[in-house]
């Protein structure tokens, strides 16, 4: 049997860059040899493009391609300069492209456009959902127009807006760049004196962010999968998760609870969560899911208030991690999906869709 080729996209231009390869490492690891051939690429911050042998990615310590340098020399020492878009567009129908990439640049609409130019299969989001899902302004927007619950917020482009957003609001905030995953830039305020280092902070990674209201909240998670549009009851039908709750060392989950310390917080997967509490948080996550225009999957966030128990709709991670600690993959699993398996699922949602769009007519 001819094997299908995946190109699974990896690094990027963004924050997020060193976690992709982590992410990349487990996609790889769970591809099925029998049934795909991996062609692996490395997207540098330079913005050239390089295959790199897979075996060399499953060969490095995760904890190892978070630090990046001489690491990431070694991916990529001896590889093969490739052109985006010859590689795109050789592509055949049973051919696949995922792109594990975090952030702007590459779950921001922009990879998506390239790879809708090029007419190439993808897993995820289309341009419309990947956009809206990684701005901020517009998730809470498209959420509130859906009605959708959310804490009150507000958005900035200056210290000073910043500042008059949350005595409006009412301190503690959140100060968090609009455009960026991964808790990266992510600053709670809690009096006035921190908005403007914590704008400066947040306006390194973009020239807009987010003012939220901080309320006393449990974090709980979700992960949805699937076709929106699907039949009820069969193969792509659109699903969430159980839920999970991340309970954080420190006061929020930040990027080095995330990803850099190993006990920077504890899952608990159920959450322990009443059950009316987690069907009221999945069936908002599907509805999120359809009102953004998202395809495949995604991991959705949510706030549980402590006192009232409110479920407020917080985000959606349109390209989630796949990291060992990844709570995407691993909500599957504890839902009794294996990883190998989602990643298939994951792929003949890619072509299901691909197959789809080739019958648009293109013709007056």
């Amino acid at each position: 049997m001819t094997r299908s080729t995946i190109v699974v996209l990896c690094g990027g231009r963004s924050a997020e860059r060193l976690v992709s390869l982590v992410s990349a490492r487990c996609v790889v690891a769970n591809l099925d040899r029998r049934r795909f051939r991996v062609r692996l690429v490395h997207i540098g911050a330079d913005n050239s493009w390089a295959e790199i042998a897979p075996g060399r990615l499953l060969a490095e310590a995760p904890e190892k391609l978070h630090r990046g340098g001489a690491c990431l020399a070694r991916l990529r020492q001896g590889s093969k300069r490739v052109d985006p878009w010859k590689l795109l567009t050789s592509l055949g129908a049973r051919d696949c492209v995922f792109p594990v990439l975090h952030g702007p640049l590459g779950e921001d609409g922009t990879m998506q456009g390239l790879l809708e130019l090029a007419g190439a299969a993808y897993v995820g989001c289309g341009v419309l959902g990947s956009a809206a899902g990684m701005d901020k302004e517009a998730t809470k927007r498209v959420a509130q127009s859906a009605g959708l619950p959310q804490v009150p917020w507000a958005v900035a482009r200056s210290a000073r807006e910043a500042a008059a957003a949350a005595r409006r609001l009412g301190f503690p905030v959140f100060i968090k760049p609009a455009r960026m995953g991964s808790s990266v830039g992510v600053v709670k305020v809690k009096g006035p004196s921190g908005v403007s280092a914590a704008m400066q902070i947040a306006l390194r990674y973009d020239d807009k962010a987010l003012v939220e209201k901080g309320i006393p909240a449990r974090e709980i998670e979700t992960a949805v999968l699937g076709d929106p549009w699907a039949p009820r009851g069969g193969r792509f039908e659109l699903k969430a998760s159980l839920c999970a709750e991340i309970a954080p060392n420190s006061e929020f989950y930040d990027y080095h609870a995330k990803y850099l310390d190993p006990n920077g917080a504890r899952f608990l997967v159920p959450a322990p969560i009443p059950k009316k509490t987690a069907a009221r948080v999945r069936e908002v996550a599907l509805a999120a899911f359809r009102a953004l225009d998202l395809y495949g999957l995604s991991r959705m966030d949510f706030f549980l208030h402590k006192i009232t128990g409110a479920v407020y709709f917080n985000e959606p991670n349109t390209l989630p991690g796949f990291t060992p600690a990844s709570m995407y993959p691993r909500l599957w699993r504890e839902s009794g999906l294996p990883t190998k398996k989602l990643v298939e699922t994951l792929i003949a949602l890619a072509l299901r869709r691909a197959a789809a769009r080739r019958r648009i007519s293109t013709r007056h």
